[in-house]
């Protein structure tokens, strides 16, 4: 896909536009840890952490990359306090509800990969009509994970497979990797080329764990709220440096 035309890259910054991975994923972490040390709530870094989510959307959508996923939410999640998941939960209502437009008017599909179902009512209703307004964009998918966690996206395709089988639809022998890809949450949508986590995390925390098979990895002691675009073209220009070998000489 071509860039946009409004992209700004610093010329100081040698990154190539026709050398772009096609799906770019984030493991948005560090916000809680922005907030404790500015003895501030950590609700507070959540918000923060949203404005780091507007900037690198808009950066994905202006270089021209196909697939941008952020993990948001995992299924570990909801163990947290009742208070704070009450608080990301408004916070993505807020995010949904003031975004959508526009995220329309940039040409985005808006998808939510995860357990949809266990979003509260009103959450769910505003991420399904989210969808729905933006469901005929094509220049960018933006992948919100919400309630996600690999090994339950692993699981939830098993059993689908298991339940052709059992109806006659498909036949073991039949079943590839390609069988597999297209029971998850991302079928048809290639494979993140690329996996950021920020605040000197080194782990992909039940994230994507099928599709990052042969991801390029990188990671940042940046906490969220401070991940900036520039650090994010400088990530993008050490990727363009790395020779994929994909298990081949």
């Amino acid at each position: 896909m071509k860039s946009d035309s409004k992209i700004q890259v610093p010329d100081e910054l040698e990154l190539d536009l026709n050398l772009l991975p096609a799906h770019v994923a984030f493991i948005m972490d560090g916000n809680g840890r922005w907030a404790k040390k500015r003895l501030m709530n950590r609700v507070k870094g959540h918000e923060q952490g949203a404005q780091t989510v507007e900037e690198v959307v808009t950066s994905c959508r202006e270089l021209g990359i196909d697939v941008l996923t952020l993990y948001a939410f995992s299924t570990e999640n909801w163990a947290r306090p009742k208070d704070e998941v009450k608080a990301l939960m408004h916070l993505l209502k807020g995010f949904l509800k003031t975004k959508t437009e526009e995220i329309r008017k940039k040409d985005i599909r808006l998808n939510i990969i995860g357990q949809i179902e266990r979003l509260p009512d009103d959450v769910r209703k505003e991420a399904e009509q989210a969808m729905a307004a933006t469901e005929k964009n094509s220049a960018m998918i933006l992948n919100l994970a919400i309630s996600y966690g690999a090994r339950e996206e692993i699981t939830r395709a098993v059993q689908q497979i298991a339940a052709k089988i059992k109806s006659g639809i498909l036949e073991a022998k039949n079943i590839t990797d390609k069988t597999v890809s297209d029971h998850l949450y991302t079928a048809g949508m290639p494979d993140p080329d690329l996996i950021i986590r920020t605040s000197a995390e080194f782990r992909l925390s039940n994230f994507l764990m099928w599709q990052a098979a042969y991801s390029e990895l990188a990671f940042t002691p940046t906490l969220w709220p401070d991940f900036t675009r520039q650090e994010f073209y400088q990530i993008l220009i050490d990727y363009q440096q790395r020779d994929r070998r994909f298990g081949k000489v």
